[in-house]
């Protein structure tokens, strides 16, 4: 039986207390995200507001933890939609071969040209800021690497004399790659699914510094970062905060990530 790397137990712990903290958002704070008081602007550290206010006196704890909400729903939500897409693309071209898999690949290396920051920028510049438009752009931009990835699994897989025997028996391909290869290949799948999902966070915490995220009055780690900088001098915890908080969440999947690709399959550190 294989034993779990530590970082996995780590990376686990930080990131279970991020998620039980933004999930609880209303049971632990009795502040308002969005309650304004303008005579308690940029104040301190203090027993009523714990990490002090923002500009417009508004509970910094408060809006650092509901804050998460949006960016983590968004970055869990893209990297499952992208990971189902890419994973179920890439195990076809890896399948099937021919015609389909010179296409899709083709589309791939098209697609990995252009800086995936780049490209959902301008997805979602020409649509309306939101949710789903941010949902779009990065499915559009994240799908890559999970198609290549499953394509070069499933080749691997594809030559086990298990499924030459289900193809004997005249089982049909979709029950083939259904049954078969997907719970093969999924352990490196679902690491990489954590190794992306730092960078996901990243990109998202980087259209909403830009206004391409959460709207106002709505809370979120990037716009946060934004409102911060014209006090960042004056009031350095409100642009230490959100980076911070930015940073552990990313930095503890990743190390999760990585304990996963070495749990799952060593040999895919080489990929």
């Amino acid at each position: 039986m294989r034993r779990w790397p530590t970082t996995i137990y780590l990376g686990g712990a930080v990131l279970a207390l991020i998620l039980l903290a933004t999930i609880g958002a209303p049971w632990l704070m009795s502040a308002h995200p969005n309650t304004q008081v303008l005579s308690d602007r940029l104040l301190p550290s203090s027993t009523k507001h714990l990490l002090g206010t923002d500009h417009l006196g508004r509970d910094l704890l408060a809006r650092l933890i509901y804050g998460g909400r949006f960016s983590l729903l968004l970055t869990i939500t893209s990297v499952i939609v992208a990971a189902v897409v890419g994973t179920g693309l890439g195990a076809l071209a890896g399948w099937l071969g021919g015609l389909w898999d010179e296409m899709l690949m083709r589309l791939v290396d098209l697609l990995i040209v252009f800086p995936g920051i780049i490209m959902a920028l301008v997805i979602a510049a020409l649509l309306e800021p939101g949710f789903g438009t941010l949902l779009l752009a990065l499915t559009i931009t994240g799908w890559t690497p999970y198609a290549r990835l499953a394509r070069a699994l499933t080749l691997e897989v594809g030559t086990m004399p298990y499924l030459e025997a289900a193809r004997a028996l005249g089982v049909s391909q979709f029950r083939i790659i259904n049954r078969h290869v997907i719970p093969n290949i999924i352990g490196p799948l679902l690491a990489m699914s954590f190794l992306r999902f730092g960078h996901v966070l990243l990109t998202i915490a980087g259209l909403s510094y830009l206004g391409l995220g959460a709207q106002p009055p709505t809370p979120d780690w990037g716009a946060m970062i934004a409102e911060a900088l014209p006090y960042m001098q004056r009031v350095p915890l409100l642009l230490f905060v959100p980076s911070l908080a930015i940073f552990l969440t990313a930095f503890s999947v990743t190390i999760v990530g990585q304990g996963l690709m070495l749990l799952f399959d060593p040999k895919q550190r080489r990929l």
